[in-house]
């Protein structure tokens, strides 16, 4: 059986939920549930603390995790990531007070406050800038207000935070994060059902971002027809009962439904319809 680590609480927590729902996984009911079995589907889900899943996959414990990049690389375990899953998206930057530092640079010597200090300390030495890393679990922003850093390195949003902390950001991002799936050593291999749950995931990912198009178009308008729905490999074409007419099924980005369907009335293409896709394979 497989065995799966889920995030139990904060931004990754319902998201990663969802999705596995909509791949076909059962998922608890209750937030007090640490453990679900999923026979149908001979996986068994492990809620735990994000900042633990990698920890917990590393030591080979459980198979695989979802959890963010960013707790994957503050944690300095031996896992990888194996397939990004767009949700949870964040930013981690440095910020200090305007006019006090420009770059990382001029972090030599200073005190640098941040909830991820393995990350920190990594990008500090890869720019070779000795500085002190203060850890924080909480409210790092008040941190140069309350005179315990010259710096902070949290994960920005929308910097709203920062402006009222009377912060700025410095410097390039460190790092973007969003949810990932991981695992132990991706280049080993995975089992099988390691395999299809990443199988599903995928097509949950492409369902999200496509719909189905169909219309009905003059055959002699066909060719540029295609040329805006070429679909993933090719798209569906039949005959329609009225001669010189066909039906044509493609998948389209979602992002430009809109404008393609514009397009395709103008061509002279009618009966122009965009359904949802729930689940596929590619």
């Amino acid at each position: 059986m497989l065995r799966i680590a889920i995030p139990n609480k904060g931004s990754l927590a319902g998201p990663a939920s969802e999705m596995l729902r909509e791949a076909g996984y059962q998922q608890r009911r209750h937030t007090k549930k640490l453990v679900l079995v999923d026979p149908e589907n001979e996986v068994e889900f492990f809620y735990l603390r994000p900042r633990d899943i990698a920890l917990y996959v590393s030591a080979g414990r459980l198979d695989i995790g979802i959890t963010g990049r960013d707790l994957l690389l503050d944690s300095g375990a031996s896992a990888e990531e194996i397939l990004p899953l767009g949700f949870a998206r964040s930013t981690f930057q440095y910020a200090a007070k305007p006019g006090t530092v420009s770059d990382t640079a001029d972090f030599a010597g200073r005190t640098i406050a941040t909830s991820y200090e393995g990350i920190v300390a990594r990008h500090l030495a890869e720019a070779g800038v000795e500085a002190r890393v203060v850890h924080l679990d909480g409210a790092v922003e008040t941190a140069v207000e309350l005179g315990v850093a010259d710096v902070i390195a949290d994960v920005v949003e929308t910097g709203t935070s920062l402006l009222n902390a009377g912060l700025e950001v410095v410097g390039k991002p460190i790092l973007r994060s969003e949810a990932v799936v991981i695992g132990r050593n991706a280049d080993t291999g995975l089992a099988p059902k390691a395999e299809q749950f990443l199988r599903r995931l995928q097509g949950v990912l492409v369902a999200r971002t496509y719909v189905m198009m169909d219309y009905d178009c003059r055959a002699e308008h066909l060719e540029q027809a295609i040329r805006l729905t070429p679909g993933l490999e090719s798209p569906t074409v039949s005959p329609l009962h009225n001669e010189g007419w066909v039906a044509v099924r493609a998948m389209v980005p979602a992002a430009q439904a809109q404008p393609i369907m514009d397009d395709l009335y103008g061509l002279g293409a009618r009966a122009i319809l965009t359904t949802s896709i729930h689940a596929c394979r590619l």
